[in-house]
């Protein structure tokens, strides 16, 4: 069977404090949804740019359990963590999550929440990942979307499809 090209992520804002981001890759549900769930495959995407590196990756998957992604700029040691509680998942289907983003050496209180709901949809042509990310207002996520995050979320998904085509 040949493998189709995938589009990039398509990332729009549909409202004033959420960002969607639609991406599809060429594998059943099941194939893609372990990627998103196991700590040992996040470690191999979802890594950020290059000279990045990711010496955490904990996950608790299951409705209230915790996950935090710490991630390392190799060059001078500024770190970024990503943390949060899974709210609810319906395997191969949805998972909702709160996340905090901690910039280097500031505290938990200094980052606001999202919610980020992860939808799985399989066709006949693969599977589609929606992502809504829902701000607590417009000047964050404005915020998050200047930082490149859709190009940040592109590379990761790039992984991804290199670990499915193994």
């Amino acid at each position: 069977m040949e493998k189709k090209r995938v589009k990039p992520a398509i990332v729009n804002s549909d409202s004033d404090t959420q960002v969607k981001v639609v991406r599809s890759f060429d594998a059943p549900v099941d194939s893609v949804w372990k990627p998103f769930t196991d700590a040992d495959l996040v470690r191999q995407w979802m890594l950020g740019p290059p000279g990045w590196s990711m010496p955490v990756c904990e996950m608790d998957f299951r409705v209230g359990g915790k996950y935090e992604n710490v991630f390392c700029n190799e060059a001078d040691g500024f770190k970024i963590a990503m943390v949060g509680h899974f709210r609810e998942i319906e395997t191969h289907s949805k998972i909702v999550q709160d996340e905090k983003h901690l910039i280097g050496d500031s505290p938990d209180d200094a980052s606001q929440e999202t919610v980020v709901t992860l939808t799985f949809q399989e066709t006949d042509l693969g599977t589609t990942v929606t992502t809504l990310i829902e701000y607590a207002s417009t000047t964050a996520r404005d915020e998050a979307l200047a930082t490149g995050m859709g190009a940040a979320m592109e590379m990761g998904y790039c992984r991804i499809d290199e670990l499915l085509a193994e």
